[in-house]
């Protein structure tokens, strides 16, 4: 495949970005594949040679490019600022992003001052991992003299005085600027960590185990520490110190000093911008940035992270982005930029989810015996493994020839464990706001999780290579639960054929890409989690039923594990019992082997685990079925191992404990519960207490942050407009943008036609989904509700539905030729905030009518239309003749998500022009049906005076902003700042 920029500067000028690709060590500048961004977000060839522009008075190296954001009329570039490698397959390495720049294109002031900024960061963090003596897994082209170097030894006097303080105080040009004093006196804050190992016995023990090559808790936890990161344009709410953030992301480094103001990003910029956005512009950016900063997102230049080891297309000619799955494609929208503009060399494709590594040792104490076990006294053996695997890709990045493997311990042999999981880009997101399954079959929380056996070598030709694979998704019907509370129940929504259409899709998509599948669910037989374990069971018993996988019979397994009640006072290792049933399809599918660099056996089938949230029971289960399947792969070698009950393998149970903590905190924002058990084997009343407290910052997390943390990644994925951000601050909620909203209310105004229009001489002329107040004769209610309008050339019909069961509840008929007026204008039915205020997007229109004396007003069914039993309202008993006059109110929704049905498919493009046409419409079809009443019994002489009786669409104000505000209290208005204070 086409090389991959490795490594490249960036620098400001007046112009714009230059990207300029770093060459390899010992090799001159290449400048024929450097490009340019200007301020207006375009990417081009760089023309010429700017490196020696006087202009760009800093520069900063990294590592790759995730992409190009832009919000409202605002550009900036993420790009990679600092990695880690954590694996090698294939001699190839596999890094993780541990930290991002967002460097505003909006003037080279602010893009330099960025710069500068994430500079000082990277230098203050390498210091403090020297101090703590924890060195990287760096690459050795970092310490080599980069093209950096010689542009800011040569720019560094044009600097401001403030700015050249700053940067020449620290190691910013690669030399040490400082004295032992001012280390001491003026940096001891960089130091104190250091110092306080140094002169405490509990650090000398810690230095002692590292360097006998084992792990103590002082480096699991500082491993497992999020990595500092500063903002390019810190909150403005937080003070000098930023407490730590839930949901496993990274803090600020509040020490970092800030030189772009958040209100400055945004200057030189022409176009419209909506208020809202640019005023939650701080917060997005500080967002974007922890989230591409919290260390799961990972990359390789070489290889193709997206696909199975089997699936590897070593010798295409393809650049990496098309050959990567657009499933596991994450950052595909925001890379689109460098990918139209041709610019592929620069298209690095990351996936999230997690890639672990582990080099193992297998010895046979003795060979009169057929018993092969770990080798309890080698760790200084993986420590000579590691280190190799370490010097290799560093050769690899370097180009320098790849040094020979240390030698296989006696009677025994080396090996690579390595865990990759990728998550799906479909239904993305958070616990309770991503919940089960879209229209097109994706499943919420979708994550494939590869276990690949191989010699440190990855020569196939002396080893084989294993790949086993599993997957965990979301139960594949369409339900919701609350995030207020800590027991929530499930709510159900969609008719049986909508959720046994979207299973049936979800279901042999997943058959397409791995063959058979067998089910296991985790969830409770008993409880809230009953009712969806049923219906899940239900479904695939009908699929079944219906022809199976292929429609011949080729049955879907499935079986319902009470994971619970099964392992109930602790007793996980009753999993077992699930894995003794597994076993036939385990054997069956088997998993993938390469020999000769040639795939001679491939995997047939996946296990499909869930529980509610896929997540802790599923890590305990999956890790149960890996170990299955790596025992058996080395069985298949000749050899044995007990990852079940010999302690020295707990780097196994690490191994999955770390993936399922991964992925417990991208979807529920803090480490998986049972990790305890994942890891030692065994269930504590420590590991119990620790899961309480998980699970109530998992409560936070769900009802403050994840509603934000979910519109960035709908915007990050191109689900979503920035419009988005404005629906937030109105409401603090973002939508589902998953579920497709035209399609719904397409199906919506189909089944009202269906169900409501009787009269077969009745033709659908138009149809629309509005909103409109929960009650009848209102324009404001506390809430309001989506409701269908048909129109006909006799009659309005007004449809209230069941929006969870997809029926009709009630609907009224309103004759055309009772309509007395039609109004529309503003209706602005909340003033909390700016834009519920918006005159251009609150309209809506208002329908008077004289209802029939006598008839039937609103029909209801409490079963369905078709068997229901018809029901007068209550609210019209006792009504007096005189009281016969009504009203319909409506609002308009957002264009881009409702549908015309009808006639006219034309889609107008703000709410405006929505009511504007509705209303346009109404009044023309019933001012026609007049006309032919008037023709049908000879009336033509009384032209002029019908004119002056026809339907015209007054406009309005249906509730001004004057009388909005009125009508809102106080109260109401002290519950909204409050709710913003938190969530916002």
């Amino acid at each position: 495949m086409p090389g991959l920029v490795r490594k490249l500067l960036v620098f400001a000028t007046v112009d714009g970005l230059i990207l300029q690709p770093s060459p390899p060590r010992n090799h001159p500048p290449a400048t024929q594949q450097a490009i340019k961004i200007d301020y207006n977000g375009n990417v081009g060839p760089l023309l010429k040679d700017r490196r020696d522009e006087a202009t760009a008075p800093a520069a900063l190296d990294t590592h790759g490019i995730v992409g190009l954001l832009k919000v409202a009329t605002s550009y900036f570039l993420i790009s990679i600022c600092d990695r880690e490698q954590v694996a090698q397959i294939g001699g190839k390495a596999i890094y993780k992003v541990t930290d991002v720049a967002l460097i505003p294109l909006s003037s080279q002031a602010d893009a330099n001052g960025a710069i500068v900024a994430t500079k000082e960061h990277l230098q203050r963090h390498k210091a403090i991992q020297a101090a703590d003596g924890d060195e990287s897994d760096s690459e050795s082209e970092d310490d080599a003299p980069s093209v950096s170097e010689s542009l800011e030894e040569e720019a560094v006097n044009d600097l401001p005085s403030e700015i050249k303080d700053q940067v020449t105080g620290q190691h910013v040009l690669g030399r040490r600027r400082t004295s032992v004093a001012e280390d001491v006196m003026q940096k001891k804050g960089l130091y104190g960590r250091f110092a306080d190992k140094w002169f405490s016995k509990k650090g000398w023990s810690a230095d002692s185990r590292r360097l006998h090559g084992m792990s103590s808790e002082e480096d699991l936890a500082r491993k497992n520490k999020p990595k500092d990161v500063d903002s390019t344009v810190p909150s403005q709410e937080e003070g000098p110190t930023s407490p730590a953030k839930p949901g496993g992301i990274p803090v600020e480094d509040a020490d970092v000093p800030e030189p772009v103001s958040p209100e400055e990003i945004p200057k030189a910029l022409e176009g419209p911008k909506d208020s809202t956005t640019v005023t939650l512009l701080p917060k997005i950016l500080q967002t974007t940035k922890m989230y591409f900063s919290s260390g799961n997102f990972f990359f390789s230049y070489d290889y193709d992270l997206s696909r199975g080891i089997g699936q590897q297309q070593p010798t295409s000619s393809l650049p990496l982005f098309k050959q990567f799955d657009p499933l596991y494609f994450w950052n595909r929208h925001i890379i689109t930029p460098f990918i139209d503009a041709g610019q592929h060399s620069f298209v690095l494709p990351v996936i999230q989810g997690f890639v672990g590594q582990r080099a193992f040792s297998i010895t046979m104490p003795d060979t009169r015996s057929s018993s092969v076990v770990i080798d309890p006294e080698s760790g200084s053996n993986d420590i000579q493994l590691q280190s190799w695997h370490e010097k290799q890709n560093a050769d690899v990045e370097t180009g320098s020839e790849t040094t020979s493997p240390p030698p296989e311990p006696e009677n025994g042999k080396n090996f690579l464990l390595t865990l990759v999981s990728r998550r799906s880009t479909k239904r993305a997101g958070l616990r309770y706001l991503r919940r089960g399954v879209d229209d097109e079959g994706n499943a919420a929380n979708s994550v494939e999780s590869e276990q690949i056996l191989s010699s440190p070598t990855w020569d196939s030709a002396a080893e084989k290579i294993y790949s086993f694979t599993q997957y965990r998704g979301s139960i594949p019907l369409f339900f919701s639960q609350s995030p207020y509370s800590l027991k929530p129940q499930v709510m159900f929504w969609g008719s049986p054929e909508t959720n046994a259409k979207a299973f049936r899709r979800h279901i042999l998509e997943i058959s397409a890409r791995y063959g058979s599948i067998f089910c296991a669910s985790l969830v409770d037989k008993h409880g809230t989690e009953a009712r969806i374990g049923e219906a899940y069971e239900r479904r695939a018993k009908d699929l079944n039923t219906d022809g199976g996988l292929d429609g011949k019979g080729k049955e879907l397994g499935f079986e319902w594990f009470d994971f619970h009640q099964e392992c109930r006072g602790m007793r996980f290792e009753n999993v077992s019992r699930l894995m003794d049933i597994l076993g036939p399809f385990l054997q069956s599918s088997s998993w993938t082997v390469i020999s000769n660099n040639e795939m001679i056996q491939k995997q047939s089938g996946v296990l499909r685990t869930n529980c509610m949230d896929c997540l802790d029971r599923t890590n305990v289960v999956q890790s149960a079925t890996a170990r299955g399947a790596l025992e058996a792969q080395l069985s298949a070698d000749g050899l044995s191992i007990d990852l079940q009950h010999d302690p020295s393998t707990s780097w196994f149970n690490t191994l999955w404990a770390d993936n399922g903590d991964a992925i417990s905190r991208q979807y529920a924002g803090t480490a998986a519960l049972k990790g305890d058990f994942t890891r030692t084997r065994k269930r504590q009343i420590t590991g119990a207490l620790t899961d309480f407290g998980l699970t109530l910052t998992r409560y936070y997390n769900n009802i403050v942050n994840d509603y934000f943390t979910q519109a960035i990644i709908d915007y990050l994925l191109g689900r979503a407009t920035d419009s988005i951000f404005a629906e937030f601050e109105a409401d603090m909620k973002s939508s589902d943008y998953s579920i497709d909203l035209r399609k719904m209310r397409q199906a919506a105004i189909e089944r009202c036609v269906a169900t409501v229009i009787e009269n077969k001489d009745e033709d659908l002329i138009a149809g629309w989904t509005l909103s409109t107040p929960t009650t009848a004769n209102a324009l404001k209610t506390t809430t309001f509700e989506e409701a269908v309008l048909l129109l006909t050339e006799k009659a309005l019909y007004f449809c209230r539905l069941d929006w969870g069961t997809e029926k009709v509840r009630e609907f009224e008929r309103v004759v055309l030729d009772h309509v007395d007026a039609i109004a529309r204008g503003v209706y602005i039915t909340s003033t909390l905030a700016q834009r519920h205020m918006d005159a251009d997007k609150n309209v809506g229109f208002v329908v008077r009518y004289r209802a029939e004396m006598g008839s039937e007003l609103v029909r209801r069914n409490t079963r369905s239309l078709d068997s229901g039993t018809w029901h007068e309202p209550n609210s019209q008993k006792g009504k007096t003749p005189k009281e016969t006059g009504r009203f319909l109110a409506f609002k308009a929704l957002p264009p881009r998500t409702t549908v015309t049905a009808g006639e006219s498919n034309e889609q107008p493009e703000n709410e405006v022009d929505v009511v504007k046409s509705i209303c346009d419409e109404i009044a023309r079809v019933a001012n026609r049906g007049k006309q032919e009443e008037s023709a049908k019994w000879n009336v033509g002489d009384q032209k002029g005076s019908d004119k002056e009786h026809d339907l015209l669409v007054e406009k309005k104000s249906i509730i001004s902003l004057a009388d909005a505000k009125k009508n809102t209290g106080y109260l109401e208005q002290i519950g909204y700042s409050l709710k913003k204070l938190v969530w916002a």
